[in-house]
């Protein structure tokens, strides 16, 4: 039975674990061939191995841009072209105003705007005419959360390069949307808060949404793979939010 990405070529970066694995999963189950990016070595390997022998597997700090070179020269030998790219890696570290530190003012950044824009501009000379470009967005870009102003400030630059991006369409050959989770059951969101405490957070942050729950990262992966597909090919600048409700409320 043939795939929806039958011989289409994705990377998606931050690939190893949460949204970001779940998305290459369902690349992989519909046939993509799929390049996964992370920045533990350990767990891209594991990723790798478990989503097949087309997958490739690249260690990547996307803040680096020397990473980024290295990532491109991978799949530059082993696909030639890129179809779908995802930009998923980034993070986030709590902290209210007040106690903000440089050190993670600047980590954030670099991971969730440095990575997205340098993570685009070094992929177009692969990127296909048409390719699919999704940025991993969130609701805090419009719905702030204590604590995650800087994580919330990267998103919303995040959703204006896209804006900007959208405008370059013709001239620069792929389509880019944005694609913002809400509160989502992964590690990196459980792991804001100390381990005694997730189960009792993340019972508090789902009973806040109207759909009384978290999202499933394979809910966010089936959003992704609609905009990767050809069915979506008219679709253009948007932002989709698949958040249990929360943004429109």
């Amino acid at each position: 039975m043939s795939g929806i990405l039958d011989g289409k070529v994705a990377v998606v970066t931050g690939g190893t674990s949460g949204i970001g694995l779940a998305i290459a999963r369902r690349f992989a189950a519909e046939g993509a061939r799929v390049v996964v990016t992370g920045r533990r070595q350990a767990q891209v390997d594991e990723a790798a191995a478990e989503l097949g022998p087309q997958a490739v597997g690249v260690r990547a700090d996307v803040g680096d841009l020397a990473d980024l070179d290295a990532l491109y020269e991978v799949v530059a030998e082993r696909a030639g072209r890129i179809d779908v790219l995802v930009a998923n890696a980034g993070g986030a570290e709590r902290a209210v105003l007040g106690e903000i530190t440089e050190e993670q003012f600047d980590a954030t950044f670099a991971a969730n705007v440095k990575g997205v824009l340098f993570g685009v501009q070094k992929a177009m000379p692969l990127l296909v005419p048409g390719a699919s470009v999704i940025l991993m967005g969130s609701t805090a870009s419009v719905r702030p959360d204590q604590g995650l102003e800087v994580y919330g400030a990267t998103k919303a630059a995040v959703r204006n390069l896209a804006r900007a991006w959208t405008l370059n369409a013709r001239a620069n050959g792929f389509r880019v949307n944005v694609l913002s989770p809400g509160p989502t059951r992964t590690p990196g969101l459980l792991g804001i808060v100390p381990e005694d405490q997730q189960e009792g957070f993340a019972q508090a942050l789902g009973d806040a949404l109207p759909a009384g729950r978290l999202g499933d990262p394979d809910e966010i992966a089936a959003a992704a793979l609609l905009l990767a597909s050809d069915a979506s090919a008219f679709v253009n600048g948007a932002e989709w939010f698949v958040d249990g409700g929360r943004t429109s409320v």
